[in-house]
């Protein structure tokens, strides 16, 4: 490598595999809590992120903002929140009656406000609202970008030991800036 040099890769280069990362922001503070790292991001995977979140303080009231996915909005989530709640009423049946009939109406559920343990979905095309998002590029800059990992395991603690070190020296509460200046002056003097 070099200035004005393309980036290379060895020749040899071994691709071990992924893994997904699912984690969470307190926004107050700014650390990462509870990380689930795991070879996939099923519906189960990110319902048992939820469980374990929750118990690491069970009493408290939750809030997760997350975006659309499908995952944030399935059966095995509202059956997890309805039981973490204490709502014994009868959900339905997916695709068929009730709660568990759609996306919608799941997410509906999900993200009422008068539950323990809801949900806040960001618009479509929005990401960036989720303060993690932007924890997640800290990530690939400070530790992804141009490294190697002799194994999925050597890449899960790596990230855990990241994680630490960042709560640790790093974290704190994401300082949003935002101008009232309409974008062709912002444009015009930035």
């Amino acid at each position: 490598m070099g200035p004005g040099r393309v980036q290379k890769r060895e020749f040899e280069y071994v691709r071990h595999g992924t893994l997904c990362l699912i984690a969470n922001l307190e926004i107050w503070c700014g650390w990462v809590i509870a990380p689930s790292i795991g070879p996939t991001r099923t519906e189960e995977d990110f319902k048992a992120h939820v469980e374990q979140t929750v118990a690491t303080d069970p009493l408290a009231g939750w809030v997760f903002i997350v975006d659309n996915l499908n995952t944030h909005q399935s059966e095995a989530l509202v059956l997890y929140v309805a039981q973490a709640c204490g709502i014994e009423e009868d959900l339905g049946h997916k695709q068929k009656h009730g709660v568990l009939k759609s996306q919608a109406s799941r997410a509906a559920f999900l993200s009422d406000p008068s539950h323990r343990v809801r949900f806040v979905y960001t618009p479509k095309h929005s990401s960036w609202l989720n303060q993690i998002e932007i924890w997640f590029s800290v990530l690939v800059r400070k530790l992804l970008k141009r490294s190697s990992f002799s194994s999925l395991e050597d890449l899960k603690q790596r990230i855990l030991r990241f994680i630490d070190y960042f709560n640790r020296t790093m974290a704190k509460p994401i300082d949003w800036l935002y101008s009232p200046r309409p974008l062709h002056e912002a444009a015009s003097t930035g």
